[in-house]
């Protein structure tokens, strides 16, 4: 059974970055290494997309946090658990409604995590060639709907892949809900 799960996540993966792959000729894979590690410890190395603040949700912006994450009992749940979390925290940075049929940029990210769901690496799978600085508004988003709850009941690795899907008003949607 543990097998089919990994089958079914390298799927999914694979569909991921076959879709994030389907951009037109100005969504090209860049001529550049494909991986870009991002530490996850440090609040100070929280990146800040250029050009101004990166929205957040009323709640973070008084203060308060989100709510604490469900325990998860699959690597399904946790992708799905971290992609409403990564909306709750970003209502403003954020559309849940039908994809524009050409999007602005659409990079993706690995998020492994500690035992605890707080964030131990970010790493970019894809950058897209135009609008980088979607790159640290995804980073950014993700730190804020952090931690993602216990997942020590899960095998490892404790990680998950999202495809950020933005528009052109720099506002993403998590390509898991997008059903």
């Amino acid at each position: 059974m543990t097998w089919m799960r990994g089958l079914r996540w390298s799927g999914e993966l694979a569909l991921a970055l076959s879709l994030a792959a389907c951009g037109g000729p100005t969504q090209r894979q860049p001529d550049r290494p494909p991986v870009q590690e991002v530490p996850g410890g440090s609040p100070a190395a929280t990146p800040v997309a250029p050009g101004g603040p990166v929205p957040t949700s009323p709640a973070v912006r008084r203060g308060l946090p989100l709510p604490a994450p469900q325990a998860v009992r699959s690597h399904e749940d946790l992708r799905r658990q971290a992609a409403q979390r990564l909306v709750a925290a970003n209502p403003d940075g954020t559309y849940m409604g039908e994809v524009p049929p050409e999007l602005l940029a659409i990079p993706v990210l690995e998020v492994e995590l500690n035992q605890d769901g707080s964030i131990r690496r970010i790493r970019v799978l894809r950058k897209p060639t135009q609008a980088e600085d979607t790159i640290e508004v995804a980073i950014a988003a993700v730190r804020r709907a952090a931690p993602f709850g216990d997942v020590s009941r899960l095998p490892k690795p404790w990680k998950f892949v999202e495809v950020f899907l933005f528009d052109d008003d720099r506002r993403f949607k998590p390509r898991t809900l997008d059903d």
